[in-house]
């Protein structure tokens, strides 16, 4: 039975203890339904990062596939070209949303995807195939910014989960069972305590009994002499 150490048996201590152990009980019940709230959470965003990430991945392919055809009509220096034309790069804008008390990312960017005469380059000299790759890696970056607020708040998640389930297993296996064995300890101390009260008391008790009994013995001692003093000198 593990007792906290340098608890001392008294009332006032077991008093402190009941009140701990109900706010560890109450705090063990809301941590589990953080815990689940947060599970509950984790498994909608996995899926959601799930589908993300096949779309990014489809993002990417598509992309490719539209690049090597821009540079089989157009050439690579000519692409290259286009490349180096952009003029106003995305601009990423961080924010944060609360779920379950756990602070996650908000992501977003402006100006990823463009009209055609926002890119920079000129439409004449440059062949379809470059407007569609380009508008191809405008919607692949948008998944890749999807992407990244959706797996880093389902690692945020995870973070949290696992620090609410070591509380929670804190608080079940060890605080308070600890509490309770403590609590049961000085319940044993105190009435251990009450019993040697009790015994203590009976023995003052007889004692004060006897010293009484003892008393009245010696005064009707005294008293019956000095009736037999009292009648030798009569006679």
């Amino acid at each position: 039975m593990p007792v906290i150490r340098g608890t001392k048996p008294t009332r006032a201590v077991l008093i402190a203890l009941r009140r701990r152990i109900k706010v560890a009980q109450t705090g063990h019940s809301l941590l589990k339904m953080k815990r689940d709230g947060l599970m509950i959470e984790f498994f909608e965003v996995l899926n959601r990062a799930k589908t993300v990430r096949k779309e990014l991945v489809d993002s990417l392919i598509i992309a490719e596939q539209r690049l090597n055809m821009a540079k089989a009509i157009d050439g690579t220096v000519a692409i290259k070209s286009v490349a180096y034309a952009l003029q106003n790069e995305p601009t990423i804008q961080l924010d944060s949303r609360n779920v379950m008390g756990v602070v996650v990312p908000k992501i977003a960017a402006d100006s990823v995807q463009k009209k055609m005469y926002e890119r920079g380059y000129g439409i004449i000299g440059t062949s379809a195939a470059v407007d569609e790759a380009a508008e191809a890696y405008e919607k692949l970056m948008d998944k890749v910014i999807l992407a990244a607020e959706v797996e880093t708040a389902a690692i945020r998640l995870v973070e949290d989960i696992e620090s609410t389930k070591r509380r929670v297993n804190g608080l079940e296996f060890k605080v308070i069972p600890d509490l309770k064995d403590t609590i049961r300890f000085i319940g044993f101390a105190l009435e251990e305590m009450d019993r040697d009260n009790v015994v203590r008391l009976k023995k003052l008790k007889g004692k004060a009994q006897a010293r009484v009994k003892e008393e009245e013995a010696k005064k009707a001692t005294a008293a019956a002499l000095a009736k037999e003093t009292t009648v030798a000198q009569a006679a």
